[in-house]
């Protein structure tokens, strides 16, 4: 299927519009991160705890975070998921000694603030090995006579409903009446003993300041393990010249996505550097397609001057591109939109480098080769009329 049938568009024309953009974006992005201090790490690679927190009702987010402010040194997030009443609380870490302390501090503080209350367990937090010790006297004081193992599996039914059939979250001890195993006598003895707060933990996520180090250090090592690859396979499969255009038009696009994270204030974590991988590969892809369309031509027009070259193989190339990056911008346009706040780095860095890797492919790369024949063909000087023969 071809969108555009004998194009003669000239690309190489337009290039110092192109440049000039990138020089923008470029100088722009690095002005932030300066700015800045850097890129804005996740809790990946800074290390600290990450809560996810589920409320019977819309999360009061500024509540949240002062109350945990005020407990938990450093800077605190909230950020709430949309439509889910769930929320992400982040928190940096500075020693590993930390990580139990500033966990324990964070459920403490929403159990004060959102729990059931008194010193009744909370049912919407408690989990099933508690539940079960909880449950050993009280049943039988009210008459429910199961052994040990019984209990247990009384208890793991009742956690597997609250999380799967509820969301975590009960509103009351009735709804439990469609366990098996919860009788009037069962259902008695929770109403007595435990509470029902508005809130549980969904997950945590914690991650130590060394860790996060680490993983910070092998995701820029990957990065340029990945670009000095493929420098090598395009020299070995072109020439030199070409692996070098096509390397500094794939760090052209990595380095004004990291500028664009900065400037909107978005965070970099593993999902977003799998994502800048994976920009990698698809602007070093759309990049050879075009030479191997440049060196085809090559062989068929030898006397074609090199811009007219690169220009008729861009422009017959135009349709796959159009195709491939189109429908790939949309799929990750729409996950942007509505993929949520967990996908959204994610989904913001494949947006912004489809479009950066699409245009520099032909408007960066391929100008490299042209400024290279050039430089080449100028040292060589003009060709020498050939002698007549007397």
């Amino acid at each position: 299927m071809e969108l555009f049938r004998d194009t003669n568009f000239d690309f190489l024309g337009k290039k110092k519009i192109f440049i000039v953009l990138s020089v923008v974006l470029l100088i722009a992005g690095i002005t932030s991160l300066v700015m800045k201090g850097g890129p804005r790490y996740g809790i990946d690679f800074r290390g600290g705890a990450q809560v996810y927190a589920k409320f019977a009702s819309k999360p009061p987010v500024n509540e949240i975070r002062n109350s945990i402010g005020a407990k938990v040194p450093g800077n605190v997030s909230v950020q709430e998921l949309t439509g889910d009443n769930e929320v992400i609380i982040a928190t940096e870490l500075r020693e590993e000694a930390e990580l139990e302390t500033i966990r324990q501090t964070i459920f403490d503080t929403l159990e004060a603030q959102f729990g059931g209350g008194g010193d009744k367990p909370d049912l919407n937090t408690i989990s099933s090995e508690l539940l079960a010790d909880r449950l050993a006297v009280p049943l039988t004081r009210n008459g429910v006579n199961i052994n040990d193992e019984e209990r247990k599996t009384l208890a793991q039914a009742i956690v597997v409903f609250r999380d799967t059939n509820r969301s975590g979250i009960l509103s009351s001890v009735g709804e439990l009446s469609a366990v098996v195993g919860v009788n009037e006598g069962v259902r008695k003895t929770l109403e007595e003993e435990f509470s029902i707060g508005t809130f549980t933990i969904r997950q945590v996520e914690v991650v130590g300041p060394k860790v996060g180090e680490d993983l910070r250090r092998q995701a820029i090592l990957a990065t340029l393990y990945a670009l000095g690859g493929m420098l090598v396979y395009i020299a070995f499969r072109f020439e030199w010249i070409y692996g070098v255009a096509a390397v500094l038009a794939v760090f052209h696009d990595v380095l004004i996505t990291l500028g664009l994270f900065s400037i909107f204030d978005k965070e970099i974590s593993l999902t977003v550097i799998a994502a800048f991988l994976t920009l990698v590969g698809y602007s070093m892809n759309d990049t050879i397609v075009i030479f191997d369309r440049i060196r085809e031509n090559l062989k068929i027009t030898r006397r074609e001057p090199f811009p007219d070259t690169i220009n008729k193989s861009v422009n017959q190339t135009l349709s796959r591109t159009v195709m491939t990056s189109g429908l790939t911008f949309m799929t990750c346009l729409a996950l942007f939109l509505f993929g949520g706040p967990v996908l959204n780095g994610f989904a913001f860095a494949l947006v912004c480098g489809i479009v950066v890797g699409t245009y520099s492919s032909i408007f960066i790369a391929s100008p490299v080769l042209a400024y290279w024949r050039h430089m080449m063909d100028a040292r060589k000087g003009p060709a020498k009329p050939a002698r007549s023969r007397a």
